[in-house]
């Protein structure tokens, strides 16, 4: 198993967990919270794959991978008396999500033979998309469009790291990769704490 089939596994296990914090917090039930699991782990890949032409779709035939969208929805269902502030978990969890996903769709992109530019893109399309997806169908506002939020905007940071990093330096691609997630994380929760925002329209 190669470090970027670990770092998507992981991904999908945490977006998939950030899904079922989000289908409590609107009250679902397993059933619906199974359906938002799923759609906040694949929405974004989805989207990328039908993008770049990819087929069969990278979760096709993946037992694993919704294996993990069927435990993330469990502990979900398990912890739910021990667990107090949705709110903290689902951000903590979506943060290590869009980190991961952002490494994950830029890579995918790269190996498709899409540029520098449209590979950023496609990662974060791939972090962010599923989310978004998730919120609506949860009824909140997504946070990918939300004032006050630095969500595509740290994935871009991460992603345009990854990609400078690839270009000018021959470090190993785990590094980078690493590089990528970890930035991406930590512009998301630092500009969370400090309230940064981008200027209005």
């Amino acid at each position: 198993m190669t470090f970027l089939t670990v770092i998507t596994y992981l991904g999908i296990f945490m977006f998939a967990l950030a899904g079922a914090f989000k289908a409590r917090g609107a009250k679902l039930d397993i059933f619906g919270g199974l359906v938002v699991a799923f759609v906040s782990a694949y929405g974004g890949g989805t989207l990328r794959d039908l993008l770049l032409g990819v087929r069969p779709l990278t979760w096709i035939n993946d037992n694993l991978a919704f294996g993990l969208v069927f435990a993330g929805t469990a502990v979900t269902f398990l912890v739910k008396d021990k667990v107090n502030n949705f709110r903290r978990t689902i951000f903590f969890t979506d943060a290590m999500g869009i980190g991961l996903f952002t490494a994950v769709g830029i890579e995918a992109a790269i190996q498709t033979g899409t540029n520098n530019l449209y590979s950023l893109i496609m990662g974060i399309i791939t972090a962010t998309f599923g989310g978004l997806i998730a919120d609506i169908f949860c009824g909140y506002a997504p946070l990918l469009l939300r004032k006050g939020e630095l969500y595509a905007t740290a994935c871009a940071a991460g992603g345009l790291a990854f990609i400078l990093i690839n270009k000018y330096f021959d470090f190993h691609r785990s590094l980078d990769l690493s590089i990528c997630v970890i930035l991406v994380v930590a512009v998301r929760i630092y500009s969370k704490r400090k309230r940064l925002t981008l200027p209005e329209i």
